[in-house]
């Protein structure tokens, strides 16, 4: 991690959790990026490749999972995934979200994990 940190997207169809999210991360010293769903950011990813995407589960549109192996067949392991759920853990879609990336988190968030996680890489 370089002294600006980690270039981060946020994707949440809830705007608020993902501004919010997005400033949080801005305050531990990353660059963080919201946006509010799967197409937008495979638009940004394709203008700029991040260092990690914290992504929802449960989104309208193209959920969390579509967007796992998406993000995946185009970077494979080069980029660090970050589910995060309000989701009942053992729904299908949950669990294999699950098992693509890297982290996950079920809601509220444990902002210490993430912190550790981030800094670790």
């Amino acid at each position: 991690m370089d002294s600006k940190g980690l270039h981060i997207y946020v994707v949440d169809d809830n705007r608020d959790t993902a501004d919010s999210l997005a400033v949080l991360l801005g305050r531990m010293g990353h660059e963080a990026t919201a946006c509010y769903g799967g197409a937008e950011l495979l638009e940004m990813v394709a203008q700029a490749k991040p260092d990690c995407v914290l992504l929802d589960i449960a989104m309208r549109g193209m959920d969390g999972l579509q967007l796992t192996r998406e993000l995946r067949s185009r970077y494979g392991d080069d980029v660090v995934l970050i589910a995060i759920t309000g989701a009942p853990e053992d729904s299908d879609a949950v669990k294999s979200t699950f098992h693509l990336v890297d982290h996950y988190f079920v809601k509220p968030l444990d902002v210490q994990r993430l912190q550790t996680i981030l800094l670790v890489g």
